[in-house]
């Protein structure tokens, strides 16, 4: 009885057990079961915005779409740089059983290089099996017309549309306009604008496509697309256009360019052309040339060699980055500067022998026996060096500096490219700071005839003769046309260029000389004269030793120039202004290791100088000159 009744008890003390657990197991399930039936209200109903949101995110893409490059034309509409399309075949790896097969039926339709394959293998390996890889670019209408006739053979290879930059003009246009290349690490650490990510997308590395880069490029569009879990576009859900670049038209007329370009042919040189009234440059020749095409489609190795290689430097744009000696083209600065300085008058003369004499040194004219006595005016026609070794060193080389500043020389013209250099106008405070020494009279006498440390580019050359010939107006060189200005350039407004506090009479003394020089008798291109009907030019030749004469050279002869290493040869020089009567054109002429400026650099720039008058492009110009010359007498 006692056990059952013991049974009994430790049955119930089980079941009460089992009871309490129950409830707890039951408490901690309906627990467990709130929190998952809160959690799930929190997701679906509290953030159900937030989560839509990013289940659309992962679906749609938003991608960028580059815009359309400005187009750059010349100064009456004709196309310099424009779009063009661009037929690309591209290869998608997970369409192509047999990659090298398909490759090898494609370099059948289409020229595939070794190169081209190996690009194309290390893209594939790279890149999601899904995306599509540039075989080729730039394929004729004939290439791409036959790679979709050969389509069914050819699987996972398509054709894709879209555009290149093409230079019309080539080598003649491709130190202005620089060229387009593809976006470097450099690029891309510095800028921080979306379009420089994009594959494929190029920008300005030289030249106006480089100054004005940032308006050429536009804007940037989008696309928005559906997009599966491993980011395979589906379709595509809306596009909206982007803004295409500002255009920019420029000073330049292709006509007088072509022209520029053909006087100097073989030659390596450079020709610019200048309006004095407003500064715009007509035309800037750099020879040899490059042609921007091949930087747009990639160069070769080979191409690259070449362009490097070439001694003449065909990729230097030697208008503005070119520094030479300026030669017997300086004088009239000095003559400026003197005639400022109460150092001499005008009708003075000086005696010529055919070499000046300081201390133990000897100084020759490039006349051996030497022009006799000269004035100013007779000084500029023949060019004598020894009336300038004179003046020279009665001037002293500041004030030589000070007026060569004044009209352009020694400093960046400010012109729309890159990269212009700047040249040299030496002081004595540039001496003792440059290289701790004091300045020698013997220099001053060099720096007279435009040798020794001073240096200038053949733009500047072309400012300097545009303020002889506009009265002491300080023009200053523009490429970009100020009638068609677009407001993304975000260019100043252009104003009428200071006086340079030049005195009138000074300046017709040394137009009087350069007038000389091409039109009265024993001038030093007389043979240059215009034809008649386009009236008169002023001008003065120059020639810069590019090596050092001994004294036993000029005893047994010195070596002329045709019997030198082309590098050694002295460079040749030319500028002028016309029409002498209403001066509107300055032409600057520099042919390196030309030989002499009258025979070599005098032609070249008489060619350009006639077609300028011919064409005479300032004055068909839609706006008129923002400055107006002082009248002869002034």
């Amino acid at each position: 009885m006692s056990t059952s009744l013991g049974n009994s008890r430790r049955d119930a003390d089980l079941s009460k057990l089992f009871s309490r657990r129950l409830v707890l197991l039951g408490g901690a399930q309906t627990l467990m079961l709130s929190s998952l039936v809160g959690r799930m209200y929190y997701l679906q109903v509290v953030e159900a915005q937030r989560y839509h949101t990013l289940a659309e995110e992962n679906r749609i893409n938003l991608r960028l779409l580059p815009p359309p490059r400005g187009r750059i034309v010349d100064r009456f509409g004709v196309p310099l740089a424009i779009n063009h399309q661009n037929f690309r075949v591209l290869i998608v790896s997970e369409q192509v059983k047999e990659l090298d097969a398909t490759l090898d039926r494609l370099g059948k339709i289409i020229t595939l290089t070794e190169g081209d394959r190996h690009r194309v293998m290390r893209e594939l390996k790279r890149k999601r099996r899904f995306v599509p890889v540039p075989v080729r670019e730039n394929l004729t209408w004939e290439e791409m017309a036959a790679v979709q006739v050969n389509a069914p053979d050819l699987p996972g290879v398509q054709i894709d549309e879209g555009l290149a930059r093409i230079y019309p003009l080539g080598e003649n246009t491709s130190h202005i306009l620089g060229y387009v290349s593809s976006v470097s690490e450099d690029d891309l650490a510095n800028s921080s604008d979306p379009l420089l990510q994009l594959p494929g997308f190029r920008i300005g590395k030289a030249g106006v496509e480089r100054q004005f880069d940032r308006v050429l490029r536009g804007k940037g569009g989008n696309t928005q697309v559906e997009v599966n879990a491993v980011g395979r576009v589906i379709r595509e859900l809306s596009r909206e256009e982007g803004e295409s670049g500002a255009e920019l038209a420029l000073s330049i007329d292709t006509r007088l360019q072509q022209v520029a370009a053909d006087a100097i042919g073989e030659e390596s040189g450079t020709v610019v052309v200048m309006d004095v009234m407003t500064g715009e440059v007509l035309a800037m020749a750099s020879q040899p040339a490059y042609d921007a095409n091949a930087f747009t489609r990639g160069l070769t190795s080979e191409e690259w060699k070449n362009l490097v290689g070439n001694p003449k430097g065909p990729l230097a744009n030697k208008p503005i980055a070119g520094q030479y000696a300026p030669g017997s083209t300086f004088k009239m600065v000095v003559a400026l500067a003197a005639l400022e300085a109460g150092v001499i008058r005008p009708e003075q003369t000086v005696s010529c022998p055919g070499h000046y004499e300081l201390g133990n040194a000897k100084f020759h004219c490039w006349k051996k026996g030497g022009h006799g006595a000269v004035d100013m005016v007779n000084a500029l026609k023949h060019s004598c060096d020894v009336y300038f070794y004179e003046v020279a060193r009665r001037l002293g080389i500041d004030r030589i500096a000070d007026m060569a500043r004044r009209f352009g020389l020694g400093s960046v013209t400010g012109v729309d490219l890159p990269g212009e250099k700047g040249g040299l106008i030496p002081d004595r405070t540039w001496k003792r700071a440059v290289m701790n020494d004091v300045w020698h009279a013997g220099e001053s006498l060099v720096a007279g005839i435009g040798q020794g440390y001073i240096t200038a580019t053949p733009l500047q050359l072309a400012v300097m003769t545009a303020r002889i010939a506009n009265g002491g107006l300080g023009v200053k060189p523009t490429l970009v046309r100020q009638s068609h200005r677009d407001p993304r350039l975000n260019l100043p407004d252009p104003k009428p260029p200071k006086d340079l506090g030049v005195v009138r009479q000074h300046l017709n003394i040394v137009q009087q000389g350069m007038w000389d020089v091409v039109n009265s008798p024993g001038g030093t291109a007389q043979r240059l004269k215009l034809p008649e009907d386009l009236g008169q030019m002023a001008a003065k030749t120059g020639t810069a030793q590019v090596r050092r004469i001994s004294k036993a050279e000029r005893d047994t002869g010195v070596i002329k120039n045709e019997d030198l290493p082309w590098e050694r040869r002295d460079h040749a020089l030319f500028v002028c202004f016309a029409p002498y009567d209403n001066p509107r054109y300055a032409v600057s002429c520099v042919i390196e290791h030309g030989g002499g400026g009258s025979v070599v650099a005098g032609p070249i720039a008489r060619k350009v100088i006639v077609e300028t008058l011919k064409l005479d492009p300032a004055r068909r110009a839609p706006e008129t000159a923002s400055a107006v010359r002082p009248n002869k007498e002034g």
